[in-house]
Formats: C-alpha cells, structure tokens, sequence
C-alpha cells in the first residue's frame, strides 16, 4: 500500500519537474492527482481537504527561492506538511 501511495506521489510531483514557471491550473492539477492517491491510501477525507488547502495556499502565495525553480518549490512544500 506504502509503495503505491509512493509511486502516486512521485508521479504527481514528477509532472511539475523540468517547469521554469508554475500556472494556477499546474498546481491544481498536481493536488487534484495528490488528493487522488491519499484517498485511494485510505486517508481520511478531512486530513486530506486540510493538507491539500495548506499546499495549494503556500504554493501559490511563495517566493520561489534563488536555488529551487518553481516545481522544486512546490515539492518542498509537500515535503514540509
């Protein structure tokens, strides 16, 4: 089950990699396929509304840091909640 959720993950977050400049509908669509994969993990429905509403805000209201391009950004942000 771990190794799935792991492999739905990475391959959310894959899809934003190689990305100079993040658009609204990018970041939507990685938590729309983020959501997906935690839900199918058995997550509860309220953990996952709260987690992806905390990405989806950092996300699009972050400073991109000199050393991290937009995509790496949001997978750090991922990785902090």
């Amino acid at each position: 089950m771990f190794e799935s959720l792991s492999d739905r993950l990475t391959g959310a977050l894959s899809g934003l990699r190689g990305k100079g400049r993040l658009t609204e509908a990018d970041i939507d669509a990685t938590a729309r396929e983020i959501r997906l994969a935690l839900l199918e993990a058995d997550v509860s429905l309220p953990v996952v509304r709260a987690f992806i509403s905390r990405v989806k805000d950092r996300s699009k209201g972050v400073e991109v840091s000199a050393a991290l391009n937009p995509a790496q950004q949001v997978v750090k942000i991922v990785n902090e909640e």
